[in-house]
């Protein structure tokens, strides 16, 4: 029988006396205390600033290693009207933060074009042949990469070889020598001190272009130009961020919740376009509808077929170009959705026959019959399902592109490098990367990679856990909790929807909508043995076969607004029973 993970419930304990200064001081209830305190908000002043979140308390970017070089070198292309190459990577992240430079560089009249790489023929990061085939033809006398490039020595070689100067701007861990670039702008280079290390690469292309901003306006470069906003561009800062789920905190948290406000006003033709192609009307687009709707769809353009598409309606004036653009994607993502359900349950229907592999501490597995851009989003779907470390890979013409995806506290990126000799390439974050091999070093790769991953692991880092803020009764839910929850946004990873338990629940009401989604009204026996007045609930994807219990002995659920029609209603989501 195949191995699904075991799930443990742990109910937070926050300090209470932290708790009651925070609610005292902030005036607010102790749930949301308690959430923020569980959150690492341990004073008053952090909950302050948490709940402010202003660009004005952005902290400043200066120090970030090799900044000042980076924003001299563009000075001088920009007064020098040399050209400048954008390359960015292919997935949000590097779509939008080559969206972000293209327009604000156009804005200060720079001779400036882009260049996205093709995901299937080209793969991840500047190569040489890049260099050779586009840059050097073009007469390119300036490279700005975005969101890669940290592993790029030998494409810089060629460039500087070429007389081409190459500036990274990158937020990818640095495996090996790190590249002799004119500046290399990663807050995870090794003598980086700054403490961004937490920024997507569109949030270090924004914090370059903070600096690079500041400088022209002290060299008086903007006197008789309009100096951008950068405020503007925090919507295309919020969809990069968010998309590449690093933590929504600090400087996150802040270009986040600034760029959602953009979103649910937008000016851009591209986003008005987008969020009316994903249906999202009568609500806030919030973080979860940029995880699952906009994001994957302007995701599916690299993964379809080719990036250029989502920088294209990003950066279009015109409205029905826009809304042409965001049909496409959506017609693109659809056939990502087919395409990625057929892997997936192929992958199942494999590992039931194969059970033992289940039981290992990490999933390996490769087929020549597979879309590598799908491969990203199905090794997620097979963590979510058997929790450990997976890496799928597509075979062709004897070369393996694979995608891994982890779990918290086991870093994959630490198990490639423990297997480099195998691999060709690889990079990325302790919880996703990328890697190319020979298919006749898969076998080897998948015994090395299992010893690597047992070696920096233990037994519980494969129980996935799931952290309760608080127990709460349902005579405890009102009207404004349900604010105060909501003002805590925007929810991701590092600032989790709060998650909540109670106990001795009673189903009133119930029926199935939608596809296996249940929808129910539910009561709860209290400590006083009265029952609580009744609270409108959902639970999705359901198994109506399984059976539909009247009660359950405890809940795990979030708590929020169903918003229909203009009205707001209160309502609970069951996570876990």
């Amino acid at each position: 029988m195949e191995m699904l993970m075991n799930k443990n419930w742990k109910i937070l304990q926050p300090d209470t006396e932290l708790v009651e200064k925070i609610s005292s001081v902030m005036n607010c209830s102790r749930v949301a205390a308690a959430v923020m305190v569980n959150r690492n908000i341990v004073s008053p002043e952090k909950a302050s600033r948490f709940m402010k979140a202003e660009l004005r308390n952005l902290r400043p970017p200066f120090s970030m290693k090799d900044t000042d070089i980076a924003v001299r070198r563009i000075y001088d292309a920009l007064m020098k009207r040399e050209k400048i190459l954008i390359f960015g990577d292919y997935d949000v992240d590097g779509v939008t933060g080559t969206t972000l430079l293209l327009e604000f560089l156009q804005d200060a009249g720079a001779n400036v074009s882009y260049y996205i790489p093709h995901r299937v023929k080209e793969g991840y990061n500047i190569q040489p042949f890049h260099i050779s085939d586009h840059a050097i033809p073009k007469k390119i006398n300036l490279i700005i990469t975005v969101d890669c490039g940290s592993g790029s020595s030998e494409a810089v070689r060629r460039a500087t070889d070429a007389g081409i100067d190459v500036i990274i701007t990158d937020h990818h861990n640095i495996s090996g020598t790190m590249p002799g670039a004119v500046a290399v702008v990663n807050p995870k280079r090794p003598d980086c001190t700054a403490g961004f290390d937490n920024l997507a690469g569109v949030g270090v292309a924004f914090f370059l272009l903070i600096c690079l901003r500041k400088y022209l306006r002290e060299t008086d470069f903007w006197k008789g130009r309009r100096e951008p906003n950068l405020r503007n561009f925090c919507d295309l800062v919020a969809l990069g961020t968010i998309a590449d789920v690093v933590p929504l905190v600090d400087e996150n948290r802040i270009l986040s919740k600034t760029g959602l406000e953009l979103i649910n006003s937008p000016s851009r033709p591209g986003i008005k376009a987008l969020i009316k192609a994903c249906a999202i009307s009568n609500y806030a687009v919030a973080t979860e509808d940029i995880s699952f709707r906009l994001a994957p769809r302007l995701n599916a353009a690299g993964r379809m077929g080719h990036a250029s598409m989502a920088v294209s309606l990003l950066t279009t004036d015109d409205m029905e170009k826009a809304r042409e653009i965001a049909s496409s994607l959506n017609l693109m993502n659809q056939d990502r959705q087919s395409i990625e359900r057929n892997i997936f349950d192929q992958i199942v229907e494999y590992l039931k026959e194969h059970p033992h592999l289940t039981r290992k501490s990490t999933i390996v597995l490769s087929h020549p019959g597979w879309h590598e851009g799908i491969l990203g989003i199905v090794a997620s779907r097979v963590v979510r399902r058997y929790f450990r470390p997976v890496i799928l890979i597509g075979t062709r013409n004897g070369t393996g592109k694979g995608s891994g995806r982890s779990i918290p506290g086991v870093d994959i990126h630490a198990g490639l490098l423990a297997c480099a000799n195998d691999l060709e390439h690889f990079g990325g974050h302790p919880m996703a990367a990328g890697l190319t091999i020979k298919s006749e070093n898969i076998p080897r790769f998948q015994e090395h990679f299992e010893n690597a991953i047992q070696d920096i692991s233990s037994d519980g880092d494969f129980i996935q856990t799931i952290s309760i803020d608080l127990e709460l009764d349902f005579d405890r839910i009102t009207d404004h909790l349900i604010d105060e929850l909501e003002s805590l946004e925007p929810f991701g990873e590092g600032n989790p929807e709060p998650l909540f338990m109670a106990r001795d629940i009673r189903v009133a009401t119930s029926k199935i909508v939608g596809k296996n989604h249940r929808r129910m009204t539910l009561t709860q026996k209290l400590s006083d043995r009265r029952m609580s007045r009744p609270v409108n609930a959902i639970q999705f994807n359901i198994n109506p076969e399984q059976g539909l219990p009247n009660r359950f002995h405890q809940i795990a659920f979030r708590l929020g607004w169903n918003r229909w029609n203009g009205r707001r209603t209160a309502q609970i989501t069951l996570e876990e029973t």
